[in-house]
């Protein structure tokens, strides 16, 4: 499995819904979570680019669904953040309608990354997004962000008990900590992309192998 290098991601484009996307081929991974999730932060570590995805002072502004590539037919999708309280609950249900879409719709869709402040864990939307997945066959990365925030030890307990809820939801649920501000679990998450990545590719080579 070749590693993919992200510091070459850049953008492509923003769409409000799933039919202003371009074709629906090559491969998807997409970051969902709470505005308040440090999703913005985490893809610009994870790319290592300081304004890749923009952080807002204000959660819950990034209404549409942003594309950039990492390499040609290879996107990383960051979905609108979702369950902020000064939002217009018209434009929450927009928000909601328009991720359960594109996460039960999307065909390019290989893996979902959702984010959680590890202080706040597996809130009513997180569990609705998680659910989404499992019922459409997409393996979940759950990270438990701003890891940096609590002592090792209550980091491992909250590890523990997310891993332990994870179990209940069935499905591909692999939980780890993260933390942009102290890079922990970054090489862990490259490594979980880099295996999504790889997927279509391996069963091309498969076939090949079999003519």
């Amino acid at each position: 499995m070749s590693e993919l290098n992200y510091h070459v991601t850049h953008f492509v484009m923003s769409a409000p819904d799933i039919r202003h996307l371009p074709a629906d081929t090559g491969i998807e991974v997409a970051f969902a979570g709470r505005s308040n999730a440090g999703k913005s932060s985490a893809l610009n570590t994870l790319t290592n680019q300081k304004g890749l995805a923009r952080t807002s002072k204000t959660p819950g502004r990034t209404q549409l669904i942003n594309l950039f590539e990492v390499k040609e037919g290879k996107r990383l999708v960051d979905l609108p953040g979702y369950g902020y309280a000064e939002v217009p609950e018209e434009m929450k249900l927009k928000w909601q309608r328009a991720l359960g879409e594109y996460l039960q719709k999307r065909q390019a869709l290989k893996g979902l990354v959702v984010l959680m402040d590890i202080r706040h864990p597996l809130k009513d939307l997180d569990r609705q997004m998680i659910q989404w997945s499992v019922e459409s066959a997409i393996p979940v990365l759950l990270l438990l962000t701003k890891a940096d925030k609590l002592a090792s030890g209550a980091r491992k307990v909250q590890l523990n008990v997310v891993r332990e809820a994870a179990l209940s939801f069935g499905g591909d649920i692999q939980v780890e900590l993260f933390s942009s501000l102290k890079k922990i679990g970054v090489d862990k998450v490259r490594q979980k992309l880099d295996s999504w990545y790889a997927m279509p590719d391996e069963a091309t080579e498969d076939q090949h192998g079999d003519a």
